[in-house]
C-alpha cells in the first residue's frame, strides 16, 4: 500500500503542486525506494525469519506469529522516514510513511490479543492519506475513493473467503489505518500548513 500511495502522489494526482514541482526522474526514484524498504525488504525478512525456523509459514495466518515480523517491518518504514528527512521530498509522503508504521505498531500491537487485519489497515490508511491529500489541496479526488473502496472490498471479500479473518477483523483494521493516517495529516494541519505539503 505504501507504493501504492506513493505512486499516487507523485503520478497519479495530475495537476496538482506534486505533478508540477517534481522533476519525473525523482519521482520514478521515490516510488523504487518506497517499494524497496516498504515492500522488498520486508518480504525478504519473512522469508529469513522462515529459513530459520522462527515462524512456521509465510502467510502468518495464527495471530502468535505476526508480531515479531509486523515490528521489523514498522523499523523498515521508520528507517525510510529518516532517511527521507533530509531530502528534499514532499512532507505529505514522509508523514505518510511514517503513519504507516506508527499502523504497523498499533497493528503488532492489537494482534497481541486480537487478530486484525494488516491488509485492510494498508487500505484504510490509503484512502486516509486520499481524503488528507484531497482537503489540504482542495481537489475532487472522488473516482479514487470508490477505486480504494471497491478494492478495499475485494480484499475483504477475499480474506472472508479464504478464512483469514472474521467481519469485526477487516472493518477494524480498515478503522485503525483510517484512523491513524487521518489523524496525523489533520492534527498536523493545525500546526502548520507548510509542515504538511
Amino acid at each position: 500500500m505504501a507504493t501504492y500511495g506513493c505512486a499516487l502522489l507523485m503520478f497519479g494526482l495530475k495537476d496538482s503542486v506534486y505533478d508540477f514541482l517534481t522533476p519525473y526522474p525523482v519521482k520514478w526514484r521515490m516510488t523504487l525506494l518506497v517499494f524497496m524498504m516498504s515492500f522488498l525488504l520486508p518480504i525478504l525478512n519473512i522469508y529469513l525469519l522462515y529459513k530459520l525456523r522462527r515462524i512456521p509459514s509465510f502467510l502468518l495466518s495464527n495471530r502468535d506469529e505476526r508480531g515479531f515480523p509486523y515490528l521489523i517491518t514498522s523499523l523498515f518504514y521508520f528507517g525510510l522516514v529518516y532517511l527521507l528527512l533530509e531530502i528534499n521530498i514532499w512532507n505529505t509522503l514522509k508523514l505518510f510513511l511514517f503513519g504507516a508504521g506508527i499502523a504497523i505498531v498499533a497493528t503488532a500491537l492489537i494482534n497481541l490479543r486480537y487478530k486484525i487485519s494488516a491488509h485492510m489497515v494498508g487500505l484504510g490508511g490509503l484512502l486516509g492519506v486520499l481524503i488528507s491529500v484531497s482537503w489540504l489541496l482542495k481537489i475532487d479526488l472522488t473516482p479514487l475513493y470508490i477505486a480504494v473502496i471497491l478494492i478495499s472490498g475485494a480484499v475483504a471479500s477475499a480474506r472472508l473467503y479464504l478464512g483469514e479473518h472474521g467481519y469485526g477483523e477487516l472493518l477494524s483494521g480498515f478503522g485503525l489505518g483510517l484512523m491513524v493516517q487521518s489523524t496525523l495529516f489533520f492534527t498536523l494541519r493545525q500546526i502548520s500548513f507548510h509542515y504538511i505539503l
